[in-house]
């Protein structure tokens, strides 16, 4: 059992959590170009497209922490300092992508924003993808692990 909710895990991470960082570290260049081009409607279509995936994937992206409590569970590994850190990492990103990066995409999106707000945005499109990197790393790594590198 443990071996299926690992590969769920590392699944829901690939497919949930990559089309969010390529989606939001698109997102402010394609909204810098429909900023400079206002009457292109694929520029505007590219953002919103962008958008979306972020919304949609990052909804999805939940399964991700959810498979991985019930992996660390299985595996007896609740207690670790490496899950741990890993969980406050991940839990800083979801609040990073939810407080900062989708209303921003948002406020572009509905034709609110600034070129200067593309700069911001890409600042927290930033702090997510190293937020997961992090985590990534960690997942890999396991420091203390007896499976670990």
């Amino acid at each position: 059992m443990t071996k299926f909710l690992l590969i769920v895990h590392v699944l829901a991470a690939v497919v949930a959590v990559g089309p969010v960082t390529v989606a939001a570290s698109m997102f402010p260049p394609a909204a810098r170009r429909a900023l400079d081009t206002p009457d292109d409607p694929r520029a505007a279509g590219t953002v919103e497209l962008l958008h979306r995936i972020c919304r949609v994937y990052g909804v999805v992206g939940v399964a991700v922490p959810v498979f991985g409590f019930a992996t660390a569970g299985s595996m007896g590994v609740l207690g670790s300092a490496w899950l741990i850190v890993s969980i406050v990492l991940t839990a800083l990103a979801a609040v990073v992508l939810g407080a900062l990066v989708l209303p921003v995409q948002s406020a572009l999106v509905e034709g609110g924003g600034t070129r200067q707000a593309t700069v911001r945005l890409a600042m927290f499109t930033g702090m997510f993808n190293l937020l997961w990197a992090a985590v990534t790393v960690l997942m890999i790594v396991r420091p203390g692990s007896t499976t670990g590198a």
